[in-house]
């Protein structure tokens, strides 16, 4: 593998390679993990599409949401049963279904044949969690909780690590080797938008970093997924940046979807609804082949 002893623009070193991630780090530039979730593969030209509502609102909306993001072109559904919010103050819509919301998630996975991708906040809900998801997510402010991340891996579940939004990419392969140190392999890395200075705008809450993603494929094996909607949490934004990480090399796309975005419990404004959805992913088919990949 062709490295200098420093990454440009990077704090990484051969060093931190040889002894704090030597899991996470590629053996070679031709190295790629390839594995199956529920029938999906990764580590292949497919670039898989995660979708749904940020959160579990009701069983009917859940429902509603796996039957058309199936219908369109979603490989997996997406759905926070667990809603971690920024302030403890909810709005008059925000109801936190937790273990009605993973029934709910269990009943449409079932119903419609769709895996479930959900986020797992604390290790005492792992066991209902683990039942429902077909890969556990881990949230960005969980990203550096180290027993969390020991826990979470043991399950052997795979498992989705959220960058935090103010991580080096030093810091996030350094979460990652905590997972593959207890042997857990299936890990997906996910850029969800980092916070710069000059994002401190009413315009633009994070900023989607788009070249951690061929930086991080630079460094390791594993999948690297964008989630253009909440780095730009501004729906107009979303459909350009999805088209951007793929053509960047994003290996996965998660994205918010709903029936009514204007009137999501959180969020209203980022998620798209399913016309738009459906215009995006066959946007997203021709961005794929033009970089020699593909979304169905």
């Amino acid at each position: 593998m062709s490295i200098e002893n420093k990454f440009p623009g990077k704090d990484i070193t051969i060093e931190d390679i040889k002894t704090k991630f030597p899991l996470v780090a590629k053996k070679n530039k031709n190295h790629i993990s390839k594995f199956s979730i529920s029938g999906v593969e990764f580590g292949s030209s497919l670039v898989p599409i995660f979708a749904g509502p940020n959160m579990v609102e009701s069983q009917k909306l859940i429902l509603d949401c796996a039957k058309n993001v199936k219908k369109i072109g979603a490989h997996f559904l997406r759905g926070g049963a667990f809603k971690p919010l920024t302030f403890p103050y909810r709005s008059k819509k925000y109801n936190e279904t937790r273990l009605n919301g993973l029934k709910w998630l269990k009943e449409a996975k079932e119903k419609f044949g769709i895996p479930v991708i959900t986020e797992v906040m604390e290790e005492k809900f792992l066991d209902p969690v683990c039942d429902v998801a077909d890969i556990l997510q881990i949230g960005s402010r969980n990203m550096q909780n180290f027993p969390f991340l020991t826990a979470c891996a043991k399950t052997g579940k795979p498992i989705m690590l959220k960058r935090h939004y103010g991580s080096s990419l030093r810091d996030w392969l350094g979460a990652a080797e905590y997972i593959l140190y207890e042997g857990n392999k299936k890990v997906l890395l996910c850029e969800r938008g980092v916070s710069v200075p000059h994002t401190h705008r009413s315009t633009s809450r994070f900023l989607l970093d788009l070249q951690v993603i061929p930086a991080a494929k630079e460094i390791t094996h594993l999948p690297v997924i964008s989630d253009p909607s909440h780095a730009t949490f501004w729906n107009p934004w979303v459909s350009p940046m999805t088209l951007a990480s793929i053509a960047a090399g994003a290996d996965g796309i998660m994205l918010e979807v709903h029936p009514d975005p204007k009137n999501s419990a959180v969020d209203p404004l980022q998620p798209i609804n399913y016309k738009e959805f459906s215009m995006l992913v066959k946007k997203m088919n021709k961005i794929s082949k033009a970089v020699g990949r593909k979304i169905i």
